[in-house]
Parts: C-alpha cells; structure tokens; sequence
C-alpha cells in the first residue's frame, strides 16, 4: 500500500493520481516515436490543450511505426495477462486494447495503489517476458505514460468507445470485436450470453 500523490511531474507530462477516479491510459513501445520527434511532442504535450495535441501523437502511433513487437499474439498474450493479473483487487480494468505499438487501459483506482506503480508493475512484467520472448534485450517501453482522468459519465463512454474503436480506426479490423487482445471482443462475448440466456424461456 503506498500513498496517492495528486498531481505530479516526472519531467514534461503531468500525472493526476486519486483513489477511485477512473483514468484513462496510454502507454507506447520505445521505437514507436522516432527519436527527432520526441523533443517536439514532449512542448506539445507540456501545452494547456494537451488533450488536443495526444490526438495529433495518436494518430502517428496508430499508422503503425517501429517494431510493432505488440502484433506477435506471443508478446500481446503477456500484455494481457500483466493487466489482468491484479484486476479486481489492485485496481478495476474498465477497458483495454492493445495494439501493433501502444496499449489503451481505462482503469478506475483503488487506494494504495497508484498510477505510477500500477503501470511500472504492466510494464516490468511484460517488457521481462516479451525480451525473453523475443530474444532481445534492452528497452521495451518508453519511460514516460499519458494519462486522463474521465470527468463524467459521457467522458466514460466516449473513452471505451474510442478504446474499443481504435483497431478500427487505425484499418486493422472491420469490427471491434475482431481484435483479439481487446476487452471490446469480452464484452461483445459477454453481450452475447446475456442475449441467448434472456431468449431462454
């Protein structure tokens, strides 16, 4: 159990850490972004419309740069199971994506467990297996994490829905659905037992 530190700054990108508010987070391979673009990124991000420049950032991760290691379901898998690990009890996964270079999580808090440490824990775990994996060494994440708190119950459906869209919109898939590391195919599953079970008499 550690102490929530509010709003905190490791450099460029701020950090809002509260027990019980859902955040929505991305965090991205370290060759997604090519070395003479971080420099200017990081000012932009730094700005008061943020928000409005991760959109810009997004849609460079999302045509698909550097290695893309996360497309090997091998390494996609360990992902997956580093999220889930501690769901229910560290934390509440709300829902996730993984994509080629980057992975999107709606997490809500539980005290005792910040952020930080939350993301620290996904990103040890799999970087040491995904290397091991792959037989590499060396970084597998980039240092730095972007993070948004969700304001209200509208900002929480547009945040899954962009979530579960993403493999969508970047051309990947037809439907959400299809992407196999994502919560958007446990949910249409899930969806699908509600319906069969209401059909039953």
């Amino acid at each position: 159990m550690q102490p929530h530190r509010g709003w905190t700054s490791r450099g460029y990108l701020p950090h809002w850490d509260q027990p019980g508010v859902i955040q929505a987070v991305t965090f991205r391979l370290f060759d997604s972004m090519p070395a003479e673009k971080r420099a200017e990124w990081e000012y932009l991000l730094s700005l008061p419309n943020a928000a409005q420049q991760h959109q810009r950032i997004q849609a460079w991760l999302d045509s698909g740069h550097g290695s893309c290691v996360l497309r090997d379901p091998r390494v996609a898998s360990v992902v997956e199971q580093a999220l889930l690990y501690f769901d229910g009890e560290r934390y509440q996964l709300l829902a996730w994506v993984i994509m080629p270079n980057h992975v999107h999580v709606l997490v809500e808090l539980k005290q005792g467990y910040p952020l930080a440490g939350i993301v620290h824990s996904w990103k040890s775990f799999s970087a040491h297996r995904a290397n091991t994996i792959l037989g590499r060494t060396g970084s597998l994440w980039y240092r730095e994490y972007y993070d948004r708190y969700i304001r209200n119950e509208e900002h929480l459906e547009r945040a899954v829905l962009y979530i579960h869209a993403n493999p969508v919109l970047a051309g990947l898939v037809a439907r959400a659905g299809d992407w196999t590391f994502s919560s958007a195919r446990h949910a249409e599953a899930l969806d699908s037992t509600m319906v069969s079970r209401s059909a039953t008499p």
